[in-house]
Order: C-alpha cells, then structure tokens, then sequence
C-alpha cells in the first residue's frame, strides 16, 4: 500500500522524520516496539509532537518514544518511563491522572500516574488484525446485499465488495512487513470510553480503558481510506473528526454513529477544537486554512487569518483567547472569538506542533526545537 504521508500532521511531523513514517524493513520495526525509551536530558529540546495539561501538570510527547512533564508550567521538566522508542503523535488525559498517547507502528500506551510511567497497551499488528477482521465482516454483509439486491443496484455493490477486497489484501499484505500505519489522535471521554484514530481510515474504540478494542472504521463514511488526523469533544456533547481531502466527521451520540458533514475546503485539515461555546468548532489545515463552524458542522465559515503555513495545533484559554499554531513559526491568535486572527511568527522560523496556555497572556509550545515558552505572540521570554 502505498504511503501517503500525513502522520500527526506528519505532513509536518515528518519536517525532519520522511524516513520515520516510511516503512522500514520488517526487523527494524519490532525493534523499537519492544526497546524502552532512553533517560536523557536533552527530551525537551529535541522534536515533541503534541501536548496537554493533565490536572496542574504540562506532559508532552514527541520522537524516539520521549513523554516528558512539568509541574511548575515549563520552567523545569522530568522524562516519564515509556517502553518504546517509536515517535509518538499525540496524547490525551481523561483526569489528572490517567492518561493514553498514541503513535507510530500503531502503539497505544497509557499512564495512571500522570505520566510518570507508561505502559504498552496496543501495537500496529494488533490494530490490523481488528481493521481488517472488521472489513470481513462488512465484505460478508455486502455479500448478503448483493445477492438480495435488484439487478440495477448489483454493479455498485460489487464495485465496493472489489474495493473492500483489495483494501483487505493490502492490509495482509502490510502485516507481513509490521506494524507500520501511524495512530495521530486519541480523545479519552473517562478512564473507560475513548478513541484512537490514524492512517488510512482507522478508528478503534474502547469501553474498558483500552484492555480491548473494537474496529469503528465501518461506522464513517470513508470508503477512500483517507487518513484521520484530529478527535476532539466540543462544548455541547459533539464529538469532531478532521483528516485528508477535507474530511468533517460529527457525532452527536457518543461516537455511536457519524455523519460526514459538507466541507468547504477540500485539502486536508490537521486540527480540531472546540471554541468553548456550545456546537462551535474550529478546524484547520493545509495553507493556514481555517473553518468554523457554530452548529456542529451543518455550515461552515473561512476564516480570515492571513495565514499560507500549515496549521497544526491549537487551544483555548481560560479567558477565551484562541491560539493556532502551526509550520515556519506560525502562531495565529483570536480574542474576538474566531472571528478573524492575528497572525505572528517566532524568529527561528521552526515548526510549531501544539499549545498549552499558561500564566497570564504566556503560551506552552512543542515543535521542532522541544518545548519553549513564550508570549502570545510565540517570542520566547
């Protein structure tokens, strides 16, 4: 299966790392599945991917397996305990404690000590062998179709059993080679129900804090494979899914069921969150597009933000202040509630992956150069 590279965005995760989201022979992977992370003290700065608060505490996750934290908002950090050496793409905490991150070969690991130390609970083939038994099962069901339906309706129907198949034999196919499909979000609900989405279209569930998983791909309406790159919640119970070609996906129970929404920007979108105001979503991608929407993805606005990079992450402060950041040192803030942005760039022109508000008007950021905090403008302090 050929590799379209997007991973976190690894359309900017892979600034330095082509080579990370390719797929290396088959022993190189297990390799650093099974090989813990190395204690060192240059973590935070070197690449880190994403970001989050779990209670007071700031933890971060990014190459070579490193999650670091700090507890006194940036100025000192500690190296967590992490069994695997792999580049990870993204984390979520469902309480100050407990908490999964998720990336390449398909790993899911979680923490019940607030990022302390880290334990493996899923890897790539595992994610595979549920990808593809939910595929045969759908393959199964449309069989059934197929053979009830009218003679007019049979040509589609075999057309997408045909399209079904070869995604199922190139699925096999990749397992010969390993677990290399990257997972690039996760969104944890409680310390029991939670979401994990990656390359190509997968999506996995869990009901039981991530002991086990259940193939959710037949539930969206992706039948290209294109890859999921954002999860979040937003204010009002909805549930966000962003990805390639401009994929909107909303559900309004939970992640029972999801609806492709209409998106009025066909290029991928990288990132996802919620306003703070009831049903508000903010997406946002390639060439610094930006999209809001204020009645969970029924229609959709452009935003004027002046922006061409890539954008990447993004948060809401306490106050209401929006922060998009993004590649070449793009940081784009609101105080007008995405009305329009004012864009800004740091003077070492480095990628930006994600942002924690801290202190006062003072910004958290992860990207190429490790962790760095500066004002709202991205100028460090």
């Amino acid at each position: 299966m050929a590799t379209r590279l997007t991973c976190k965005n690894l359309g900017t995760v892979c600034l330095g790392l082509t080579m990370a989201c390719s797929a290396p022979a088959a022993f190189a992977l297990p390799d650093i599945i099974e090989t813990p992370a190395r204690e060192t003290a240059l973590a935070p700065t070197q690449l880190l991917t994403d970001t989050t608060q779990a209670g007071e505490r700031i933890v971060a996750v990014g190459e070579r397996g490193h999650i670091i934290f700090s507890d006194d908002e940036g100025q000192s950090w500690s190296q967590g305990q992490v069994p695997v050496s792999v580049t990870l793409t993204a984390l979520d905490f469902a309480d100050a404690d407990t908490g999964w991150a998720v990336g390449h070969s398909g790993v899911v690991l979680r923490t019940d000590d607030a990022g302390a130390s880290w334990a493996l609970q899923l890897t790539g083939i595992r994610a595979a062998e549920l990808a593809i038994a939910g595929k045969e099962v759908r393959a199964a069901e449309l069989e059934e179709r197929i053979a009830e339906a009218p003679e007019e309706e049979k040509g589609d129907l075999e057309w997408a059993l045909d399209d079904l198949y070869f995604s199922i034999e190139n699925m096999r196919s990749d397992l010969d080679i390993g677990p290399v499909n990257p997972l690039l979000d996760v969104w944890f609900e409680n310390e029991q129900h939670g979401f994990v989405i990656g390359a190509y279209g997968m999506i996995l569930r869990t009901n039981d804090g991530g002991d086990s998983w259940q193939d959710w791909s037949g539930r969206l309406e992706n039948p290209s494979g294109y890859h999921l790159n954002a999860i979040t919640s937003v204010t009002g119970g909805g549930l966000v899914i962003v990805g390639e070609a401009g994929q909107i996906f909303v559900s309004v129970d939970n992640g029972e069921t999801w609806e492709l929404r209409d998106s009025p920007y066909p290029g991928s979108l990288f990132g996802v969150l919620g306003t703070g105001n009831v049903n508000e979503i903010l997406a946002f991608g390639l060439r610094g597009n930006v999209l809001l929407s204020r009645d969970l993805g029924k229609s959709w606005t452009i935003v004027p933000s002046g922006a061409t990079a890539t954008l990447n992450g993004g948060a809401v402060a306490d106050d209401g202040r929006i922060t998009l950041v993004g590649n070449g040192g793009a940081i784009l803030v609101s105080t007008n509630g995405a009305e329009s942005f004012r864009e800004n760039f740091r003077n070492d022109r480095e990628g930006v992956m994600s942002v924690v508000p801290v202190s006062d008007t003072n910004i958290l950021i992860v990207g190429e150069r490790g962790v760095n905090v500066t004002d709202a403008r991205g100028q460090d302090l």
